[in-house]
């Protein structure tokens, strides 16, 4: 250690008490966290690009410093989607120390990165006062059925309205409008279980009609629009 001329005449004072950090809360437990091994717990983190045309949610689970789980759901870049295939084998089995450090191809998984391992390491995590946090695999409880992304899409012009094109309930197709033209409910199509059944053998038009649904006042309505073609 190299110290200044200044620093070599000082006399000494001694230090007081050192109490070391903090406790945060991990995993039911209060750490004081002195190695990035001292590190647990499941959380999320929301990422951008620079021109913000695409975002990234970065769900990890953290057991002793280890990254065991990675959950990357990306939207609105096509690139990203490749990007997260990338850091989705890049990620697991890396500290989260290492993890941080680490090129994950897409700016938008990097910053997702950074904010998830500040809710990390300042115990701001899911899994703060859970006892012996979640298992791995905890991550997919956040996907629908079919483990397919909560998503939704709504596109609008001040001269047309809006258009309902995807929600939680699934994929829109129909939209249902009262006599002065304002939506009142839609009929939807549950993509995830659609697909799932059409994988194990099912008829993709019997797949397809099982999995429709419908919210609000559709039955019955004056006016019924494609929200795609009309």
């Amino acid at each position: 250690m190299n110290y200044s001329h200044e620093v070599e005449n000082m006399c000494v004072v001694t230090k007081g008490p050192h109490h070391g950090p903090a406790p945060i809360p991990e995993e039911g437990k209060w750490v004081k966290a002195y190695q990035i091994t001292d590190i647990s717990g499941l959380s999320h983190g929301i990422g951008w690009c620079a021109p913000q045309q695409g975002c990234c949610k970065l769900t990890l689970n953290v057991k002793d410093g280890v990254i065991e789980e990675a959950l990357v759901e990306t939207l609105g870049c096509t690139g990203m989607t490749h990007s997260a295939a990338m850091a989705g084998e890049i990620l697991p089995g890396k500290t989260i120390l290492e993890a941080l450090n680490t090129d994950l191809v897409c700016d938008a998984i990097n910053v997702a990165m950074r904010e998830i391992f500040k809710q990390l390491v300042y115990g701001r995590t899911q899994t703060a006062f859970s006892e012996g946090g979640l298992p791995v695999g905890a991550s997919l409880e956040d996907l629908g059925k079919g483990l397919r992304s909560q998503v939704g899409t709504i596109f609008s012009t001040k001269d047309k309205g809006p258009r309902y094109l995807a929600l939680t309930d699934g994929y829109i197709l129909k939209i249902a409008l009262d006599e002065n033209n304002e939506a009142i409910g839609y009929r939807f199509v549950k993509l995830g279980p659609m697909l799932q059944d059409i994988r194990r053998g099912m008829d993709p038009t019997e797949a397809f009609n099982k999995h429709q649904g419908t919210y609000g006042r559709f039955d019955n309505a004056p006016k019924y629009i494609d929200p795609r073609e009309e």
